[in-house]
């Protein structure tokens, strides 16, 4: 269950709350006529199934109150209300596969926002698969892939694509570009460093590594593999199942290959170095496409519903 809050100009209540009535899945309705301040009004709260909550919203908007009042979205981690219930039962599909598509854009948002520890982690991961990538050590690298803040970026772009929202996908491309770019450069200094006190070698560069030679090599289970992972990191935001990130993210090879490619142009081994920004490219590119097709897909199934729950 969602639990909204909503600042309604007085002239707006009497539809706000009709909008609510109407919408099936809705309960435990609240109005303070009044109650607000800033800015000045009247105070409606309900609840909503999760299922419904996306009709809910956009209705909401339409009437203007994001414009004239606010609307505040909580998620209700337990409610003991047989009316509840009853609201859950009523509402069409199920809360796990709902998609809250404001939620969704306001999360991506932040999530690609081109911050200072937004480079701290990228940087950080990278440098970490650097070492895991010369010591042949599969540990390092599942540890880098699990820091690495990349799909948030990719999320953006494809709710960009989908929502049609070209601030939104600008401000994602730029994170992910600069990211990379300022992640690869200073890996690159690290490299060079961890040479010069004897840490790392070309040797164990070039030599047989049997638990991280995938990076530098794609190949089609490399595609493959990613596209898997950007469906399972999309869907595990939009039914807000965060937990099943972690599995995305040591499910690709971004990370590893920038580290790579950046230890390789450090030590100036071209074969590498593109074999390993291949990789990179591969993965970027079959992580959006399946975040974005999963998205649509996601919208036609709730486009259908509803138009199924209308007739």
């Amino acid at each position: 269950m969602l639990h909204l809050r909503l600042i309604t100009p007085p002239d707006r209540t009497a539809d706000v709350i009709r909008l609510i009535e109407n919408t099936v899945g809705t309960t435990h309705v609240v109005v303070m006529e009044g109650a607000a301040r800033n800015p000045r009004g009247d105070v409606v709260m309900c609840d909503v199934a999760r299922e419904a909550g996306d009709g809910l919203l956009t209705g909401l908007q339409e009437l203007g109150i994001e414009d004239t009042g606010s609307i505040s979205v909580e998620n209700i981690d337990l409610s003991l209300s047989k009316r509840g219930t009853k609201a859950e039962e009523e509402a069409p599909g199920e809360a796990a596969d709902a998609v809250l598509w404001e939620h969704l854009t306001d999360a991506t948002h932040e999530e690609s926002t081109l911050s200072i520890t937004y480079l701290a982690f990228m940087t950080l991961a990278t440098m970490i698969a650097a070492c895991g990538v010369v010591l042949d050590n599969a540990i390092l690298i599942v540890g880098a892939m699990a820091v690495g803040p990349e799909f948030g970026p990719l999320a953006g772009i494809s709710t960009s694509i989908v929502q049609r929202e070209p601030r939104l996908a600008a401000r994602s491309l730029i994170a992910l570009l600069v990211g990379f770019v300022v992640a690869m450069t200073v890996t690159v200094g690290f490299s060079v460093f961890m040479d010069a006190v004897g840490l790392f070698t070309r040797e164990q560069l070039e030599g047989a590594r049997p638990q991280t030679g995938f990076v530098y090599a794609p190949d089609w289970f490399s595609f493959v593999v990613a596209v898997l992972a950007g469906a399972a990191g999309t869907l595990s935001l939009t039914s807000a199942k965060s937990g099943a990130l972690v599995g995305v993210a040591i499910s690709v090879t971004t990370i590893p290959a920038a580290a790579n490619a950046a230890v390789a142009f450090a030590y100036g081994d071209p074969a590498q170095t593109w074999g390993s920004t291949e990789q990179l490219l591969l993965n970027l590119l079959a992580i959006t496409l399946a975040g974005t097709t999963t998205l649509l897909a996601q919208k036609c199934f709730w486009a259908r519903r509803r138009v199924t729950k209308r007739t």
